[in-house]
């Protein structure tokens, strides 16, 4: 059976059906059973080391109503899951919501850590969350715009305008760059944590195949020319730090002397197998965090060979 990627596998009816259906999504909503998903400037609340608290929606019913977004998650077997968002209070009560161990902490930190499934709800939680915080305005004519279909969409508010806006989330490419034998490329940005080092990635831009934009990424980045024919598809993983769809390739390129984009690339050389499965992860050399889809793509030509 195929690893699914952290942050994917969502283990809920996404139940589009009932999104435009405010008085059955009513009926759920006041079940005792439905559960609440709380946000709170993009953290996740979070009890003991890592366990994803869900509150029951009669326990917060007034920070609903006052809430910034409410979103309707879908169904888990006749649960209800729903994310509210509570970025408008200064700093939430945390005891009251889920015990003294409790607190908002960014998914980043506690996702590896936690259950997958609930993992990726939360995941799903904020990429949606971030979204509505970033579009209360209409793009075509500026006014307010006003959440629908249960937080799936917005719509604006100026009557002649009338513009429809969804989610979005951005496509990026994220490749592992390899010779055909027993190399490959990694590289690593000033921003990142001492020693860190990753596969290549950047946005696909207007225009391009996914392919297109693994080979133009490489050449941008450190200097190699590759066929698009050469790039292989791999998996797939959402990220919503804010808001990206990961698309994983391996691509295969010609082993030789790097021209790095220094604005973008600090360092960046080809590693051997042994290099990679003796690495120190310190300081000095590390690999990506074990809940990329970039630690992904590495272990997987790790364990081609």
């Amino acid at each position: 059976m195929p690893k699914i990627n952290f942050y994917a596998g969502v283990p809920l009816d996404r139940a589009d059906h009932l999104r435009g259906d405010t008085e059955r999504l009513a009926e759920l909503l006041a079940d005792p059973r439905a559960r609440v998903v709380p946000l709170w400037r993009s953290l996740h609340l979070v009890a003991g080391e890592a366990e994803a608290v869900w509150l029951e929606r009669a326990e917060i019913e007034t920070l609903i109503e006052s809430a910034d977004t409410a979103v309707f998650l879908g169904l888990r077997e006749e649960t209800v899951y729903l994310a509210v968002d509570l970025s408008h209070l200064e700093e939430p009560e945390v005891e009251p919501l889920g015990g003294a161990a409790a607190a908002f902490r960014d998914l980043r930190q506690v996702g590896p850590l936690m259950n997958r499934e609930d993992s990726a709800i939360l995941a799903y939680a904020r990429g949606l969350a971030h979204w509505h915080a970033r579009h209360g305005f209409c793009g075509v004519c500026g006014a307010p715009t006003v959440s629908e279909k249960a937080g799936h969409q917005r719509r604006c508010s100026n009557a002649e305008c009338n513009a429809v806006h969804f989610p979005r989330t951005d496509p990026a490419v994220i490749m592992l760059v390899h010779d055909g034998a027993d190399r490959c490329l990694l590289g690593r940005q000033a921003v990142w944590p001492p020693g860190m080092h990753s596969t290549l990635a950047g946005f696909v831009e207007p225009g391009e195949s996914l392919e297109e934009a693994v080979a133009r990424e490489i050449w941008e980045e450190v200097g190699l020319k590759i066929a698009v024919e050469d790039v292989t598809y791999s998996s797939s993983q959402p990220w919503p730090f804010p808001s990206s769809i990961m698309l994983g390739f391996h691509a295969r390129a010609d082993f030789g002397p790097l021209r790095l984009a220094e604005d973008e690339i600090e360092s960046a050389r080809w590693y051997s197998r042994a290099d990679l499965k003796n690495s120190p992860e310190d300081e000095t050399f590390k690999l990506p965090r074990r809940d990329s889809i970039a630690r992904r793509l590495i272990e997987d030509w790790l364990e081609e060979g």
